[in-house]
């Protein structure tokens, strides 16, 4: 028994939201280690400098660096948990198609075009980082803020792709297939 070429075309659709979930997720639970390692070294600066008299601006700065990554990595991942933070005074009201469709507008309206301006407006900052390979300017501190300044275009990169994975997701529950959105991205009891 062969499936109809549309129901065929879904399923692929459905796959590559998979595989970017899959990609976003990894990024994500990989990011969130980073938490623990900014209490560590936090930890760390502290104890160097309040019993040992030592000061060390490049561990100063590396939470900083931590702190930036975890933020810019983790917000794809929390898009793709759906939790960020949003007025419910409606939303919450709606049925799971209503979301769905306030997502995906949302998503095509607001979360693409500005993730695009991130990306037209941040290319020339961060390629210019990059050219002077730009560093602290505290003497001691990480040679490396050009890499930090990456994550300006990274970041809208990861949305997009998470963007786009909840766009296909909804589109998808939209004509019929139920299946496409997991019960986490709308309660159960709505239909």
């Amino acid at each position: 028994m062969t499936k109809d070429p549309l129901t065929m075309r879904r399923a692929r659709l459905l796959a590559v939201a998979d595989r970017i979930d899959a990609v976003i997720r990894h990024i994500g639970e990989s990011t969130a280690w980073l938490s623990l390692a900014m209490v560590l070294v936090t930890f760390a600066v502290v104890l160097l400098r309040y019993a040992f008299d030592i000061g060390s601006i490049s561990f100063q700065e590396s939470v900083t660096y931590m702190h930036a990554v975890l933020f810019m990595l983790g917000i794809a991942y929390t898009l793709g948990r759906n939790g960020h933070v949003r007025v419910d005074i409606f939303y919450e009201r709606l049925s799971r198609r209503a979301r769905a469709r306030v997502d995906l507008v949302g998503t095509l309206l607001l979360l693409i075009p500005v993730c695009v301006l991130i990306i037209w407006l941040g290319w020339a900052y961060v390629a210019e980082s990059w050219r002077v390979q730009e560093s602290s300017r505290e003497a001691g501190g990480i040679p490396a803020v050009y890499l930090l300044k990456t994550l300006i275009l990274i970041m809208p990169i990861l949305l997009l792709a998470q963007g786009l994975s909840n766009a296909l997701r909804n589109w998808l529950f939209l004509s019929g297939m139920e299946e496409a959105l997991p019960t986490s991205q709308g309660d159960v009891g709505h239909a």
